[in-house]
């Protein structure tokens, strides 16, 4: 059962984004990516609150994902990443991602912090960054 409301085409946008994010971390990093993509939607706090659909979390402007600005983010998804979309939509969570609301690839280590929120862990080329559940509960 899905823990946010998507529709197909919502499904679709979110492998897109998964893809152009992390197709070079293989699929658990897009499932990562995905995690940190529906607890943006599950998220009504800090710099997430008017967040509450697919459209709004992968085009937020500031502060959403530069890989809508290329070219490759709009080609079609294929049905490997609608699959893993849809795995995340339906609840699967992975750690380091698990409550994580952002992630970013460093030239180097992971910071400690990020935008003032914990590191909770790297996958290959990216670090995530967890609010804490004080902060933000409902994407715990």
């Amino acid at each position: 059962m899905a823990v946010i409301k998507a529709n197909s085409e919502d499904v679709k946008l979110l492998a897109r984004l998964m893809r152009a994010e992390a197709e070079g971390d293989g699929d658990q990093g897009m499932l990562l990516v995905g995690n940190v993509g529906v607890n943006r939607v599950l998220a009504d706090c800090l710099d997430f609150g008017n967040i509450r659909d697919m459209n709004r979390m992968v085009f937020q402007n500031p502060g959403g994902f530069e890989s809508t600005q290329k070219g490759y983010f709009y080609q079609r998804a294929r049905q490997s990443e609608i699959r893993l979309a849809q795995r995340v939509i339906n609840g699967e969570r992975f750690w380091p991602a698990s409550n994580s609301l952002w992630f970013f690839r460093p030239v180097g280590d992971c910071p400690a912090t990020w935008y003032n929120q914990p590191n909770t862990g790297r996958f290959k080329a990216h670090c995530f960054f967890s609010p804490t559940g004080e902060d933000c509960p409902d994407v715990y």
